[in-house]
C-alpha cells in the first residue's frame, strides 16, 4: 500500500480547509528535480564567472598588443643591425686578411698552410647575410644564419691571430737576426791591411790575413758592430788585449791591439756602443784596430759586413 502525507491548509478569511494528498515517491522526486536545479544552476553561473574572467584577461591581453607588438618590430630592427654589423666585421677581417697576404709577399714569407684558408680548411668566405627581407618574414632563419656566421667569423679570427702572430715571430727573428749581423765600421779611420793573403810586415812572407786593419789615433773609440753579448775580455797574444763579442746566429766579432777595453766578460751591448779604445798592444807597427767577422767559426771578409 502506497503512502501518502496528507497537507492542511487554513485560510485566515475563514473559507473551507482544503487539504492536499501528495504521495511520498512524488515528494522524492520533486526534491531531486530541485536539488539538480541548484547544482546546474551553481555549474552555469561557475561558467559564467569564469567566462567573465577570461574575457577580462583577454582585454588586458588586447590592451598590451600594440605595446607587444612596436616590441617585436624593435626586436626585428636590432635583428638587422647586427645582421648589418655581421656582415661588416667579415668585409673588414677579409681585408685584415689581404693586407697579411700583401705584407708577406713583399717580404718574400708563406703562410703555414694549416693557416692559408680565413675561414678554415675547406672553407671559403659565407654570403652576405640577406638583411632586406620583411620585419614579418623568415626571422627564425636570419637568426640561424647569424649564429652560422658567427662561428665561421670566430673561426676566421683565430686563424687571422695565429697568421699575424707567425708573422710577427718571423719579423721579430729577422729583427733580432738584423741586429745582430755586423753592418757598420767598427771604428773611423783608413784601411792599412784587408782580409786575405798578404805579405807579412814582419816575416816578409806570404800569409794569411783573417781581419781587417784599421789606421787611427791611439784612444780613438771602438763601437760594437752589433747587438751581442761579451764572452771574452783580456789577452790574446800577438794580438794583445782583445775583446770578443758573439752576437748569435753562429756570428762573432773580434777587436784586436787595444789600449782599454770599456766592457766585461758577460755584459750585452748594442750595436753602436763603445767597447774599447784602439791601441797597439801586441804585436803591431803602429795605432790600428784589427778586426775580424766569424761565421760558424770560419773567419769571414769584414768588409761584407760594413754597409756604412
Amino acid at each position: 500500500m502506497q503512502r501518502k502525507i496528507t497537507f492542511f491548509m487554513l485560510s485566515a478569511s475563514g473559507s473551507p480547509i482544503k487539504q492536499v494528498t501528495l504521495s511520498k515517491t512524488f515528494l522524492r522526486f520533486s526534491g531531486l528535480f530541485v536539488a539538480a536545479i541548484i547544482i546546474f544552476f551553481g555549474f552555469v553561473m561557475y561558467d559564467y564567472y569564469d567566462v567573465k574572467l577570461k574575457l577580462s584577461n583577454i582585454r588586458g591581453v588586447e590592451s598590451d598588443v600594440p605595446e607587444l607588438s612596436d616590441t617585436i618590430i624593435s626586436q626585428r630592427k636590432q635583428i638587422k643591425n647586427f645582421a648589418d654589423e655581421i656582415n661588416s666585421l667579415k668585409l673588414k677581417l677579409v681585408d685584415l686578411n689581404s693586407f697579411e697576404k700583401q705584407i708577406r709577399i713583399v717580404a718574400n714569407i708563406e703562410k703555414p698552410a694549416d693557416q692559408d684558408n680565413l675561414f678554415g680548411i675547406g672553407g671559403s668566405m659565407p654570403d652576405d647575410l640577406d638583411t632586406q627581407i620583411p620585419l614579418t618574414d623568415k626571422h627564425n632563419s636570419l637568426v640561424r644564419e647569424m649564429h652560422e656566421h658567427t662561428r665561421q667569423l670566430d673561426l676566421a679570427l683565430i686563424n687571422q691571430k695565429q697568421g699575424f702572430e707567425s708573422l710577427l715571430k718571423y719579423l721579430e727573428d729577422q729583427r733580432n737576426l738584423l741586429a745582430s749581423t755586423p753592418a757598420v765600421r767598427p771604428v773611423s779611420g783608413w784601411t792599412s791591411s784587408r782580409f786575405g793573403y798578404r805579405v807579412s810586415p814582419f816575416t816578409g812572407l806570404r800569409e794569411f790575413h783573417k781581419g781587417l786593419d784599421i789606421a787611427t789615433r791611439m784612444g780613438t773609440p771602438i763601437i760594437a758592430t752589433a747587438d751581442g753579448v761579451v764572452t771574452f775580455v783580456g789577452r790574446k797574444g800577438l794580438l794583445g788585449k782583445v775583446i770578443i763579442i758573439d752576437h748569435g746566429h753562429g756570428m762573432v766579432t773580434r777587436y784586436a791591439h787595444l789600449q782599454k777595453t770599456l766592457k766585461k766578460r758577460g755584459e750585452s751591448v748594442k750595436r753602436g756602443d763603445a767597447i774599447a779604445l784602439v791601441g797597439n798592444s801586441g804585436r803591431t807597427t803602429g795605432s790600428h784596430l784589427h778586426y775580424e767577422v766569424h761565421l760558424n767559426g770560419i773567419p769571414v771578409n769584414p768588409e761584407k759586413y760594413i754597409l756604412n
